[in-house]
């Protein structure tokens, strides 16, 4: 996507007063030299080739600029060079942006000297890498305490707490045992606990899931929808897989060149893609299983009728209630009031192609 402005993608975006992340105009640069005109080439529109061929420098994220809530999963997705796991780095400052600000929790992350950024990854962020990086000659369960034992923590304490969350994501009796006698997706369960233990306000996942078996990443993501529900935290998730950021994103940002295309909900980006490129995206997924009643439903209420479907509702879910004797029904809003009506035709033109 060629911009001759450093422009914001078309978004979503929650409150950002109460943001637990907030991102502002963040840059990086890779290659030698002063910065300088590899910003200004690429603020005038020139292409990351171009900028290659003229300065010898790459620029691997460009003005990026979003906000995550308290709470909420935003999945970047992007294929292989968009940039999506330089940025995860930029945030955490395992690489140093060009430019910009990152906040966290009303830190200024970019300003912090090496001290005070070490106690925010101590007591404030985990990050869960595609790389397990156990330590082979450590049990389950030191492994999973090893952060705390680097706080200094009692090892009586660090492993009551290690043995909590090794039970949290399904290991309960592997504590003693070596990550080698463990399955590939037991031993990212391991990584996973490990984030845990520290007790995370924030949590950075770069792909963490993309190297195991299908069925194996499909159990991991259902682990951490079901974590998010019972104790949510802040996400920021890479992938660059696009049913998986359906599947776990609140949010979804796509990324291309460096640079987001388009930031907005499952629904959002699968009914509205912003660009051909995103659109390519949203082609092959099940709108019916992303797509909710609310999107469909239409104003007025059925009378004299009790039976309704939850506007969060899949039109998926609608569907299997539509198919019989009725073929309409009224849609309940979050708050239990009844706020519309949808009919199996409204259903309907999602198969046929209408959506």
């Amino acid at each position: 996507m060629t911009n001759t402005t450093a422009a914001q993608p078309p978004a979503s975006t929650p409150n950002a007063t109460s943001a637990s992340i907030q991102v502002q105009g963040l840059w990086k640069v890779f290659g030698s030299g002063k910065p300088d005109e590899a910003l200004q080439m690429s603020v005038a529109g020139s292409s990351r080739a171009e900028i290659l061929e003229a300065t010898g420098q790459t620029i691997g994220v460009r003005d990026v600029s979003f906000s995550v809530q308290s709470g909420e999963t935003f999945v970047v997705m992007g294929l292989s060079g968009s940039g999506k796991s330089t940025l995860i780095r930029c945030l955490s400052r395992l690489i140093e942006p060009t430019r910009g600000s990152v906040h966290l929790e009303g830190a200024d992350l970019l300003a912090l000297d090496a001290k005070a950024l070490r106690e925010v990854r101590r007591t404030k962020l985990s990050m869960v890498f595609q790389h397990f990086g156990l330590f082979p000659h450590r049990r389950v369960i030191d492994n999973v305490a090893y952060g705390l034992e680097v706080q200094g923590i009692s090892k009586a304490v660090r492993h009551e707490r290690a043995r909590a969350v090794i039970e949290t994501v399904g290991l309960t009796g592997w504590a003693d045992h070596y990550p080698q006698q463990l399955s590939g997706g037991m031993q990212q369960r391991v990584g996973l606990a490990r984030a845990l233990a520290l007790d995370p306000s924030v949590l950075f996942f770069d792909e963490p899931f993309s190297a195991l078996d299908p069925l194996i990443r499909r159990d991991m993501q259902t682990e951490l929808c079901n974590l998010q529900l019972t104790a949510p935290r802040t996400i920021v998730f890479i992938t660059h897989d696009f049913a998986e950021a359906i599947r776990l994103g609140d949010r979804i940002a796509i990324m291309k060149d460096g640079v987001f295309e388009q930031i907005g909900t499952p629904e959002e980006i699968v009914l509205s893609p912003a660009t051909p490129y995103v659109r390519e995206f949203t082609n092959d997924i099940p709108k019916e299983n992303v797509i909710t009643v609310g999107a469909m439903m239409r104003s007025g209420v059925i009378a004299n009728d009790d039976f309704a479907i939850d506007s969060s509702a899949t039109v998926a879910t609608a569907l299997k209630a539509l198919l019989g004797d009725r073929d309409q029904a009224n849609v309940r809003g979050s708050d239990g009031s009844i706020i519309g009506h949808v009919t199996r035709q409204d259903v309907g033109r999602i198969f046929v192609g209408e959506l």
